[in-house]
């Protein structure tokens, strides 16, 4: 079984990305290796920050491993919250309180549109690779639905009409911007192992 080492601690993204994985592969994250390193994540766009993690643990432990990155960028807020996403209210990384400011921001805005991005950083051989997922939608008016995490209460992905945080796991896993970016990076892994 090849082991795989994802260069965080956040539990939801990690349970999305072992549904993806196929059998032959076994996913690590930051706890399993017991590094409680809280890596700054300093970058201005999602493939520094998926980088500055990826070099982290790669140079801290020496394996094989990738991070990832994702952010919400919304046309009317000229892209943002973006690469500040997870703590766009405050350092607090609060999900309701980053809701809640998207929300108010966009009040009287008739543009609900935006786009959910990801790419993931892969560090094997000593080689840095980069795959990109993305999905278009838009911003509800309100909260919806209690799977998911971070803004997926209030994206509704293009053709749908349920939230992410509406639909299921699998339904979720067949369309997002994460599982697009991991489909790329399992496609590489299996033409280079």
């Amino acid at each position: 079984m090849n082991k795989l080492v994802f260069a965080s601690h956040n539990k939801n993204k990690a349970k999305e990305i072992e549904a993806l994985l196929p059998d032959k592969f076994s996913l690590l994250t930051l706890d399993d290796l017991n590094c409680i390193d809280e890596i700054e994540e300093t970058g201005t766009t999602l493939p520094e920050n998926a980088l500055i993690k990826a070099r982290y643990i790669f140079k801290t432990y020496t394996i094989f491993c990738f991070a990832d990155d994702s952010g919400l960028e919304i046309e009317a807020l000229n892209g943002e919250p973006g690469v500040y996403s997870a703590r766009y209210a405050g350092a607090e990384k609060n999900d309701d309180a980053n809701m809640n400011k998207v929300l108010h921001l966009l009040l009287n805005q008739t543009n609900r549109n935006a786009r959910f991005v990801t790419v993931i950083a892969l560090i094997k051989d000593g080689k840095e690779h980069l795959f990109e997922g993305e999905i278009t939608g838009k911003i509800t008016h309100e909260k919806k639905g209690t799977n998911g995490f971070g803004y997926d209460p209030i994206f509704i992905p293009d053709g749908y009409t349920k939230t992410f945080a509406e639909l299921s796991k699998e339904e979720k896993n067949a369309i997002s911007h994460r599982a697009k970016a991991v489909r790329k990076l399992i496609e590489f892994l299996n033409e280079s192992n």
